[in-house]
C-alpha cells in the first residue's frame, strides 16, 4: 500500500497544473478566434511557432539539467500563446520563436521553472522583443484595419495608442476615436494593435469564465480596469488625455494583461488586500507610462514591476492569525 505523508491541514481538491493550465488556454480561444478573424491566417502561424519555441526551448532546458519532463502540463504553451498575443500580426516568423525561447530559457528555466520564476515569462519576452526590436513589436508594420485609421497623418496602421504617442492625432481623429462607433470598433476588437489584445469583448468572456470558476480572483482585474478608467477619466477632464477613461481601458492590452497575465499564481500577492493593491499599481503604473513614459501601452511594463514588488507585498500585507483578534 502507498501512504503519502504530508503536513497539515490535509485538504485535496481536485485541480492540477494541467487541468489549470488547460483550462486558461481554453478561456483563450474566443480571442484566437477573433484574432483569425480580424488579421488573418497568419495568426494561425505566430501562435503556432510561438507555441513550438515555448515547448522546445521547456524540453531543452529540462533535459540538460536532467529534470522530468512537464512540457505537456500546458504552462509552456500557455506562455508561448500569450507572447503570440502580445507580438504583431505582420512580424517576421521568427519573433515569436526568438521571444518564446527568451521566455523559457530566461525568464522561468534559470530561476528553477515552473513556480520559482519572479516575473511573468510571456511578459518577459514581449519586453525582450520590444527592447531589441521596437519598430517591429510598436505594430509599424500592422495591416490598416478599416474603419477605424482614416484620419490618421500616416502610410502605417498606428493604434490609437501610438498615435496619441507621436502626435499624429489631429482634431478630427480625436473626435473619431472618441465617438461611440469607435467605442464600440475597439471593444469588438476592430483596431490597430498586437494579434491578441484588441478585442476587449472576446478577453472578458474568457475572463469572466476564469472568475467564474475561481481560476483566478477577481480583485486584479477589477482593481487593474478600474484604476486606469478612473485615473484617465479624470486626467481626460482636465485636459491631459483627449480620450476618456472608458477608451483607455477598450484599447491596448489592459484586458489581456488585467485577466491573463497580471493574474499569475507563481508572480502575484497571496493575499486578498495584497492583490487589489497589485492591481491597483499595475494601474497606476499603466497610466504613467501611457502619459508620460517612452511606450505608447504601459501594461506589459506596469504588470512586470509589480511583478518585481510582489514579495514585498506579501512580505507586508500578512494574513490575520489563526485566533488573533486584531
Amino acid at each position: 500500500m502507498k501512504l503519502t505523508a504530508s503536513i497539515s491541514p490535509h485538504i485535496h481538491k481536485n485541480i492540477s497544473i494541467k487541468r489549470i493550465m488547460y483550462t486558461v488556454i481554453l478561456a483563450l480561444v474566443p480571442a484566437f478566434i477573433g484574432a483569425i478573424y480580424f488579421f488573418g491566417i497568419r495568426v494561425i502561424w505566430l501562435v503556432l511557432l510561438s507555441c513550438v519555441g515555448a515547448v522546445a526551448a521547456e524540453a531543452l532546458a529540462q533535459r540538460a539539467r536532467k529534470k522530468k519532463l512537464t512540457i505537456w502540463d500546458g504552462s509552456a504553451l500557455l506562455t508561448g500563446i500569450l507572447l503570440a498575443f502580445n507580438i504583431p500580426v505582420n512580424a517576421p516568423f521568427w519573433i515569436p520563436l526568438v521571444g518564446s525561447f527568451f521566455a523559457i530559457l530566461v525568464a522561468k528555466q534559470v530561476f528553477g521553472g515552473l513556480g520559482y520564476n519572479f516575473i511573468n515569462p510571456a511578459l518577459a519576452g514581449r519586453a525582450f522583443l520590444m527592447a531589441s526590436w521596437p519598430e517591429i513589436m510598436t505594430n509599424k508594420w500592422s495591416a490598416p484595419i478599416a474603419g477605424t485609421m482614416s484620419s490618421i497623418k500616416t502610410i502605417t496602421s498606428a493604434t490609437p495608442l501610438t498615435a496619441l504617442k507621436t502626435g499624429i492625432v489631429d482634431q478630427v481623429a480625436t473626435t473619431q476615436f472618441g465617438s461611440n462607433t469607435s467605442i464600440l470598433n475597439v471593444f469588438l476588437g476592430n483596431q490597430g494593435g498586437c494579434l491578441g489584445e484588441t478585442s476587449a469583448i472576446l478577453l472578458l468572456i474568457g475572463g469572466l469564465v476564469l472568475i467564474a470558476m475561481k481560476y483566478i480572483d477577481w480583485r486584479i482585474p477589477l482593481a487593474y480596469i478600474g484604476t486606469v478608467g478612473i485615473l484617465m477619466q479624470i486626467f481626460h477632464l482636465v485636459g491631459v488625455t483627449p480620450f476618456d477613461g472608458v477608451f483607455h481601458i477598450f484599447i491596448g492590452g489592459l484586458f489581456l494583461g488585467a485577466f491573463f497575465m497580471a493574474t499569475d499564481y507563481v508572480t502575484s500577492p497571496i493575499t486578498h488586500r495584497g492583490r487589489l493593491i497589485f492591481g491597483v499599481g499595475c494601474g497606476v503604473l499603466t497610466v504613467l507610462i501611457r502619459l508620460w513614459g517612452g511606450y505608447p501601452e504601459g501594461v506589459c511594463y506596469s504588470i512586470l514591476l509589480m511583478n518585481i514588488l510582489t514579495p514585498l507585498i506579501d512580505r507586508t500585507i500578512k494574513p490575520k492569525r489563526l485566533g488573533q483578534k486584531t
